[in-house]
């Protein structure tokens, strides 16, 4: 005779487990609300990272650092030799390699145009979220949220974001594709509220002679 669990005990503990689960949702919305209210508290943000990409299949392992700077919906980022700027209103790809800049301009209504406030607040819209597992680094306690897309479109099966528990500032984001490659961006050094020049988000066109301008727009 095989044992059967009575429809009440398994009631019961569905009942215990969806409890379990939301709450741990509303852990993980509430660390994440702290996180974007600690990014909009600042005046600017100043961040060195690393940034990797595997995919074992493919035999790909890459590895770059870079740097960003953000404030308000200004930003200058270096990464890979390439730098962009963006003033709030169009975006300027400079290329030194080939000598070559392009200059677009800003579509708000575009869903993957990246503005400061995307870049370390972008797990507000499009995923759903749970709490994940708390590692100690280096005598920091990371926590996890496990980010999932929504739509079924996104090519990233799921995102891992780790929050330092006492500062609430994102350490790492790691993305899992569906097709296997594992992207991580650790963040080196996070320093905010730092002196900016007053030119410092404006494109200075004299400072490049020999390029050549692409306005795409």
């Amino acid at each position: 005779m095989k044992f059967k669990i009575p429809f009440l005990f398994s009631l019961f503990f569905a009942l215990v487990f969806n409890f379990t689960a939301n709450a741990q949702d509303a852990k993980a919305k509430a660390l994440l609300d702290d996180v974007t209210s600690k990014v909009k508290s600042y005046s600017n943000i100043a961040i060195d990272f690393k940034y990797s990409l595997q995919n074992s299949k493919e035999n790909i392992n890459q590895e770059s650092k870079g740097n960003v700077l953000l404030q308000n919906n200004n930003y200058v980022l270096n990464f890979m030799g390439i730098t962009k700027i963006f003033d709030g209103k169009k975006v300027y790809t400079i290329v030194p390699e080939d000598e070559e800049i392009s200059v677009s301009n800003f579509d708000e209504k575009d869903e993957s145009a990246i503005t400061p406030s995307k870049m370390l607040t972008f797990f507000n819209k499009g995923y759903k979220y749970s709490w994940d597992i708390l590692q100690n680094v280096r005598g920091r306690k990371i926590q996890y949220i496990k980010l999932i897309p929504i739509s079924s479109k996104d090519q990233r099966k799921e995102v891992l974001l780790g929050i330092d528990v006492q500062t609430k500032n994102i350490y790492n984001v790691i993305e899992t594709g569906k097709n296997g490659t594992k992207t991580t961006i650790v963040v080196n050094s996070f320093k905010t509220n730092q002196p900016v020049s007053k030119n410092q988000f404006t494109f200075v066109k004299s400072k490049y002679p020999n390029y050549y301008i692409n306005n795409i727009d």
